[in-house]
């Protein structure tokens, strides 16, 4: 959720900034900004309440903000409504000093309270105004040091933050800040960029560096060093991105979030090319293999995310345990902490985030650390904060994914714990006859998945169908419980209208069958596998009550037609990997019931792709 982007070099620094700030619109924002300092050492700024579009209409009546150095944001509300006045970069008394911020400032009350008694005037509802007031402060008290300043005031900064600060009285440097919320710096040719992440640079460099916790980078036009809070210099190494520009654009499709389901096939191809071993019934994990032998030791394993990952992690839950043979808890990353978690030193620790940066997984996996577990990930971004402070993990492989419903980047989690499940059976008991046979269907679902998409005019004739339904029930057992739950998200996430609510299928007769009515429509995930029957009892029980029933089941059931509504089927698969395959058009129904009903399928409201606050 929100998003930085900074700029100093040769260049003209507004269109650098504008289109760094287009590429980050899918992290979540309701207003956005620039600062850039003129030629003349002045600091103009721009301003607006809404998309990107709008400050760039702004920018072009305004005649272009002229200056090669300057900061700019892309603002999730947090204090204060979306508003013009509480958009970033926010300044100073003196509009001297200029402050684009990620993240939340825990003691901003007191610390604002103590500045109106000195005399500082605040414009905006925001906690961040704070920051750029505390450093005014400071560089008053020290003779115009905006490097002094800025660790002066961080001293007495409590909470989460990126930051990008720039000063009129110091127009030769931006300085970059960051605890907590990510922030990278592009190398170019006599040029550098800050962002929130490697998305917003693409096209500019590939050549990046990521600030750790507690780093502040002072970066100039001839160069840059990186200091920790202690103001003892950091030697960094850059980093090469593996995203190209031809990832983040839409290529024919009306909307990114289309793109990215259609690009799933691709996305179980990329997350098991030159992992499987079939002919030895083996996973190839580069990443683990550092951790080999004590993954060997373990015999617990307690997953940690948050929303869409947290779901994956339930199917991995029930692949693990059935396969490999190892206890598996999954937790919600923002609870794990507080409630004590028991861990030794035979337990293993596995957080899933698709960006590496949600701030409640990394705080589980921190805490993980704490009490001595081997901690492993699973992200899909090179570099993340995640993949370097787990011990070891396995990245997704399929390129940015720019709206903000995770898709693809789901499908591929599905399958590297497919993997996994193979990796961590064949340490233990997994026979060879049976890592094959789980290898071998894994090699077949790329096809199986286009397979599926080629429904892809049948279930948008679905959503529009029941659109006019305003609350849905999902339903699934054993490995398609966490479809269900992603069903569900989906659904309340993407066609915003509507409400949605997923239910383990012998749950319903405990509870929410009371609801059902002919305006409640019910979709159940109804492979023909272990618990097939169980879920055509709970389809009779609400069918019995008047419910509509839209059933995903396997290719050649004609009986499933006689009870439901409306099937769509999606071909036979190992019973494990059936998620892998009844999630796809789960993801189409969502986007479609989105459009059908006037949504912004990309960018929901009040969402951000990123969650990088707690």
């Amino acid at each position: 959720m929100c998003g930085i982007a900074g700029y100093i070099g040769k260049n003209e620094a507004a269109p650098v900034l504008l289109e760094s700030l287009k590429k980050l619109e899918y992290r979540g924002y309701d207003s956005a900004g620039l600062a850039v300092i003129d030629k003349n050492n002045k600091i103009n700024s721009i301003k607006v309440n809404g998309r990107i579009n709008l400050l760039e209409k702004e920018l072009r009546k305004n005649d272009p903000l002229k200056g090669s150095i300057g900061i700019s944001h892309t603002r999730w509300a947090t204090h204060g409504e979306p508003s013009k006045k509480n958009a970033h970069p926010h300044s100073d008394c003196e509009e001297n000093i200029w402050v684009a911020h990620n993240g939340i400032i825990e003691n901003y009350k007191i610390l604002k309270e103590q500045l109106e008694k000195e005399g500082h005037q605040f414009k905006s509802d925001t906690d961040t105004e704070v920051i750029s007031h505390l450093i005014e402060k400071y560089f008053k008290k020290n003779g115009q040091n905006l490097e002094k300043a800025v660790r002066q005031a961080l001293e007495k900064i409590e909470g989460a933050y990126g930051l990008a600060i720039i000063a009129r009285d110091e127009p030769d440097k931006i300085i970059a800040v960051r605890k907590g919320s990510p922030l990278i710096i592009g190398l170019g040719q006599d040029e550098y960029f800050i962002a929130s992440d490697p998305s917003a640079i693409i096209g500019y460099t590939k050549q990046v560096i990521y600030l750790d916790d507690e780093e502040m980078a002072i970066i100039k036009k001839d160069g840059f060093k990186v200091v920790g809070f202690d103001n003892i210099e950091k030697e960094k190494i850059s980093q090469e991105t593996e995203w190209d520009v031809k990832q983040i654009q839409k290529s024919g499709f009306s909307h990114f979030m289309l793109k990215e389901i259609f690009e799933e096939p691709e996305a179980i191809k990329n997350s098991i090319r030159g992992r499987l071993i079939p002919e030895d019934g083996l996973a190839k994990l580069g990443g683990l293999e550092s951790v080999t032998e004590k993954l060997k030791e373990i015999n617990r394993l307690i997953i940690v995310a948050c929303g869409t990952a947290r779901y994956a992690g339930l199917v991995g839950e029930y692949m693990i345990e059935e396969y490999a043979g190892i206890p598996v808890e999954v937790d919600m990353g923002s609870e794990f902490r507080y409630r004590k978690p028991i861990i030794d030193k035979k337990t293993a620790v596995l957080a899933i985030s698709q960006s590496g940066e949600t701030a409640d997984t990394l705080a589980a996996l921190r805490e993980a650390k704490r009490k001595g577990a081997l901690t492993l990930g699973i992200t899909n971004v090179v570099g993340s904060t995640q993949s370097r402070e787990t011990e070891a993990g396995v990245y997704n492989h399929v390129g940015p994914e720019i709206a903000v419903g995770s898709t693809k980047a789901f499908i591929s989690q599905l399958t590297v714990l497919a993997l996994l499940a193979i990796y961590l059976g064949r340490q233990r008991e997994m026979s060879l006859i049976t890592g094959r046979r789980i290898g071998q269907e894994l090699q077949k679902l790329p096809d199986l998945a286009e397979k599926i998409l080629k429904q892809d005019q049948q279930i948008k004739n679905l959503a529009k169908k029941y659109s006019k339904f305003k609350n849905f029930f999902f339903l699934g057992r054993k490995y398609n419980l966490g479809i269900a739950e992603e069903g569900a998200i989906k659904l309340k996430e993407i066609a915003y209208y509507i409400h949605a609510e997923s239910y383990p299928g012998g749950e319903m007769k405990h509870g929410p069958i009371a609801l059902i009515d002919e305006n409640l429509p019910s979709l159940f995930i109804v492979p023909s596998d272990s618990v097939y029957e169980k879920m055509i009892n709970a389809i009779e029980e609400t069918k019995a009550r008047k419910g509509k029933i839209i059933a995903i089941a396997t290719e050649g059931n004609e009986e499933i037609k006689k009870i439901a509504d409306d099937v769509i089927y999606i071909p036979k698969t190992l019973e494990m990997l059936t998620p892998i395959l009844s999630v796809i058009p789960l993801h189409l129904f969502s986007a479609y019931m989105g459009l059908e009903l006037g949504c912004d399928i990309d960018k929901p409201r009040n969402l951000a792709k990123s969650v990088t606050v707690e």
